[in-house]
């Protein structure tokens, strides 16, 4: 590959990238080059070249030179929103053109008086196979005068094409939360197995699709509409591989649910973009912040304060740098595998999004791009990372602003990997209860959890990757507690209760032996109800109410059964269904039940039909974008829009056989979402036509119970009408409390007020056993509140008489029970429908279960 000369385009003012009012431009995510603060009114070609796409706005386009070099023009800032008025074009796409032919015109006095700025970005788009090796900028400029000069970089490569044409596709994102960490890594891994450059294109900004980074930074929301593009031997395929994935969904679901119970209200603004200030400790010693990671810890403060890595800026040769950055980077990467191959779950995703970040090839060829130009690894590095950092902060979105730590942390371990540094290490002292402006994933990693009773940030959110790894730990956590958490001193006295939100610094005796007992109790309890945990859950009056577990594998089917759960009471199929191109045909589902069936031993196991949709999408179910996914298709209604995956799913439950010597009936068939009767019918008529089929092929004729989730208002209301034909009702009080409070569970600015004891939840709980009671239906809770041990009293007196819970939770809830009786329940549960707030339930039941009424 050659050099090449780059022309100015316009008349005007030529100035750095950095003086370009726009973060997309200056911190240089869609490339380097320069801006021209434009005097003439038509853009010129600036070199020979072929046209590779004008966009549909007409206020940019993108050349490619004979060398493979991509440049990117774009008049003025924010110029998409005019929709081609006032500009006009002088070519095609995929047509040659000649250095100082037109391509663009535009009226300059319109552009001046309705676009964000005239300022015109030139930009060198494929950075990682070139280097800007001459420019002229700070002075007055002429069509055709010298603007840059470009090299390619040694042994980098252009993939050579046999079309020049780019080719677009456009999208309209189903994602719920759209394009984010997970799904950009998504995305990045996708297109790296193509050799075409494939980018998405917002507006007027544009990433490559290899870069996850990048494509985050595009800030793209459900619903939004982008264009996928790509060039080159396979664009063909690569396209239509983003754009399946994309329309797909991804199997992207919603963040992890914020529990129901005893949250912190979230302040204004839960993510800072600069690290907080001390301040003074407020006189009661109590500071308030959002729960984290639930828990009760008592213990001492431990402050941790990363230290500064020193970087040079200068270099010490390219050839030097350049290697230093590649082992630096390796040394990071195996490490992260490492941590990776030995962790959880929960770790496990993390780690893999600090991965993809981490091959980033945007990030390397933006610190590559420094060291070409004289700069140190680090100095390189961490520019590169920092540009992406604040373009993030700056987007005003919250899930996106929190994987700010992450390139943060990926920073810090990379440039103590060039600089020899070992990684922090504090020696903890056992209860320790760190406290930090932040933490970092790979701190936290690094801890015992057996040392450190809890942690407190001043900064960070409920969703971030350090909340998630906390409340795996099972370490008590908050966050967003501001800057007085930065004032307390070392060593000193700590109450963390996170269900409450509060942290009390320097307790009083009182206080401090207040918490000691509340907690000494909290492990009594839990010690008592796990001796006790495979004894039956029968009320002081003699009742027997069913504990059930809920499931979504073998291991949670065993795990049920070790905490002394009496059977499954929900089993959600959809681990079968997600991160998978095709859907599980009827063997695989069958042995899958089969095998969660034999680990129950012939205790009841309720399966719960597919329930894909809104935050849970399978890619090979490409539902339409929706406004508002939450009231779109799901549960049911994807099953019924989709009857052969039902049908499918109904054959496989039905096979699975009980252990020998045991008749058939220990598995059932939940539907989720219900909304009507008529759904319900339609459902058994799928359900009655598989039982004739297998009865015809297997002999399986008996009738298999059929019950319905009470999920929505609709349903709650007319449970009267259903329960006339469905076998039980199960109530899933996550998405029952989210449509009768109207408020997203997946929102954190939301989470502290979305309460299942909410007095408008309970009454529709109220109903739902009323009108089951009408037709000697049982109503059991499979929802979150099925856990909360606070509400078992109010659910009970309601008439609720199985609960399925967390395997975790369950003894402790069997233990409840046990201290009941179901006259003083039903006393309670009136009094707490008649409340007007959530928290006055909860005082309510609190002062219940004090005085043992």
């Amino acid at each position: 590959m050659s050099t090449v000369v780059l022309t100015a385009p316009l008349k005007g003012w030529v100035a750095p990238l950095d003086e370009t009012p726009d973060a997309v431009f200056s911190e240089r995510m869609l490339g380097d080059g320069l801006a021209i603060d434009p005097l003439g009114s038509t853009l010129h070609a600036p070199c020979d070249a072929v046209v590779v796409t004008v966009h549909r706005a007409r206020h940019a386009v993108t050349l490619r030179a004979a060398n493979g070099a991509e440049i990117l023009m774009h008049v003025g800032l924010e110029t998409v929103a005019l929709g081609g008025e006032g500009f006009s074009v002088f070519v095609r796409e995929g047509q040659a053109v000649k250095a100082g032919d037109k391509l663009l015109g535009f009226d300059l006095d319109l552009l001046a008086q309705r676009a964000k700025s005239l300022i015109t970005p030139v930009v060198i788009t494929n950075l990682d196979a070139f280097s800007i090796v001459r420019r002229d900028q700070d002075r007055a400029i002429s069509v055709g005068d010298f603007l840059m000069e470009l090299s390619p970089l040694g042994g980098a490569q252009v993939v050579a094409s046999t079309s020049t044409q780019e080719i677009s596709r456009a999208v309209t994102v189903p994602l719920a939360h759209g394009i984010h960490a997970r799904p950009a890594a998504k995305i990045a891994e996708t297109a790296k197995g193509f050799d075409a450059e494939i980018g998405l294109v917002v507006g007027a900004r544009r990433a490559s699709a290899r870069s996850p980074v990048g494509v985050m930074s595009l800030a793209i929301r459900h619903g939004d509409d982008i264009d996928v593009v790509a060039s080159g031997v396979d664009a063909e395929a690569a396209l239509q591989a983003i754009v399946d994935l994309i329309e797909g969904g991804m199997g992207e679901g919603a963040p992890v649910a914020a529990p129901m119970a005893g949250k912190a209200s979230a302040p204004a603004a839960v993510i800072e973009s600069a690290p907080v200030t001390p301040t003074e400790l407020p006189r009661d010693g109590v500071l308030k912040g959002v729960l984290a990671a639930p828990g009760l810890a008592i213990g001492k403060a431990v402050r941790l304060a990363s230290s500064d890595i020193a970087v040079r800026e200068a270099g010490e040769g390219v050839a030097h740098e350049e290697a230093a950055l590649t082992a630096a980077l390796a040394k990071v990467r195996a490490k992260i595998e490492t941590n990776a191959a030995k962790g959880d779950k929960a770790r496990k995703a993390i780690l893999g999004a600090h991965l993809a970040f981490l091959d980033d090839p945007e990030l390397a060829a933006g610190a590559r791009r420094l060291i070409g130009e004289g700069k140190s690894a680090g100095f390189g590095w961490r520019s590169a990372v920092g540009g992406y950092v604040e373009a993030l902060r700056g987007l005003g979105d919250r899930r996106l602003a929190e994987r700010v730590d992450d390139l943060i942390d990926l920073e810090r371990q990379v440039l103590r990997a060039l600089s020899g540094e070992e990684d922090d290490t504090t020696v903890l002292p056992p209860g320790a209860i760190l406290l930090a402006d932040e933490l970092l994933p790979s701190q936290l990693m690094g801890v015992d959890p057996g040392v450190v009773a809890g942690f407190a940030t001043a900064r960070g959110g409920p969703t971030s990757h350090v909340a998630i790894l906390a409340a795996a730990m099972g370490i008590p956590a908050l966050v967003a507690l501001g800057g007085g958490v930065l004032s307390v001193e070392d060593g000193a006295a700590l109450i963390l209760d996170a269900d409450s939100g509060t942290l009390r610094v320097a307790p009083d005796a009182p206080a401090l032996e207040a918490a000691q007992t509340a907690l000494a109790q909290r492990q009594s309890r839990k010690a008592a109800a796990k001796a006790a945990a495979h004894e039956p859950a029968i009320t002081l009056d003699g009742t027997r109410i069913e504990v059930f577990a809920n499931t979504g594998s073998v291991k949670d089917a065993a795990a049920a059964i070790e905490n002394g759960a009496e059977g499954s009471g929900l089993l959600r199929t959809e681990f079968l269904f997600l991160d998978r191109e095709t859907p599980p045909d009827e063997d695989e589902q069958a042995r899958q039940y089969q095998a969660i069936a034999d680990a129950l031993d012939g205790r009841p196991l309720i399966i719960r039909t597919l329930d894909v949709g809104g935050d849970k999408a399978a890619p090979y179910l490409p539902i339409p974008a929706e406004e508002n996914p939450a009231l779109g298709l799901r549960g049911v209604r994807v099953s019924l829009w989709r009857p052969h995956l039902l049908k499918t799913q109904l054959r496989a439950i039905l096979q699975v056989k009980p252990p020998q010597g045991q008749k058939r009936g220990q598995c059932k068939i939940m539907v989720p979402m219900i909304a009507s009767l008529d759904e319900l019918r339609a459902v058994r008529a799928v359900l009655e036509e598989a039982q004739r089929e297998l009865g015809r092929e297997l002999g399986v004729t008996e009738r298999v119970a059929l019950g319905v989730m009470i999920e929505t208002p609709a349903a709650a209301v007319t449970a009267d009408l259903i329960a006339a034909e469905a076998d039980f009702l199960s109530i899933g009080t996550n998405d029952l409390t989210q449509y009768v409070l109207a408020m997203d569970r997946g929102n954190p600015e939301l989470a502290a007020r979305i309460d299942a004891l909410h007095p408008a939840v309970l009454r529709m709980i109220d109903l739902t056993c009323r009108g089951a009671e009408k037709h000697g239906r049982w109503v059991g809770v499979c929802g979150g509140l099925a856990s909360d041990v606070a509400a078992t009293a109010i659910l009970l007196g309601l008439g609720v008489t199985e609960l399925s819970t967390t395997a975790s939770i369950a003894p402790e809830v069997k233990a409840q029970v046990r201290s009941l009786s179901l006259d003083a329940c039903r006393a309670l549960a009136q009094q707490a429908l008649q409340q007007t707030s959530p928290e006055a339930v909860r005082a309510l039941a609190q002062a219940f279960t004090k005085t043992g009424a």
